[in-house]
């Protein structure tokens, strides 16, 4: 299984950006699909995750600004970014929870690449 993200730059504080990690590769279901971010000298947090079944999970920083979405057909998760502020800016991972390429197989876990956000002010 092979992650694509997409969809990061360079920004000013109040504009939007759309995240995209596309899974390929065999995939029978995908549990979890989330985002997370790392900026400079701190440790990675989940920014937001949306289970198979569409509920979702934010962190309160990113509460009525950030909205997740996932596309089960297409194995892609997206995560849209509306009235970004400075302290948006890091490199965002996605991640996917619990892949499984047969109904019998154990779920993995995998991380995409990081993309980078930067939010100038």
């Amino acid at each position: 299984v092979q992650l694509q993200a997409s969809g990061g730059g360079l920004v000013q504080a109040g504009g939007s950006l759309r995240l995209s990690c596309a899974a390929s590769g065999t995939i029978f279901s995908i549990n979890s699909m989330g985002w997370h971010r790392q900026a400079p000298g701190k440790q990675r947090e989940l920014v937001a995750s949306i289970t198979t079944v569409g509920s979702t999970n934010y962190v309160d920083s990113v509460k009525g600004r950030f909205t997740i979405a996932r596309d089960n057909a297409k194995n892609t998760v997206f995560l849209q970014m509306n009235n970004l502020k400075p302290e948006d800016t890091a490199v965002y991972f996605c991640r996917l929870e619990g892949v499984r390429g047969a109904w019998y197989q154990a779920g993995r876990d995998y991380w995409g690449q990081g993309t980078q956000v930067t939010v100038s002010s």
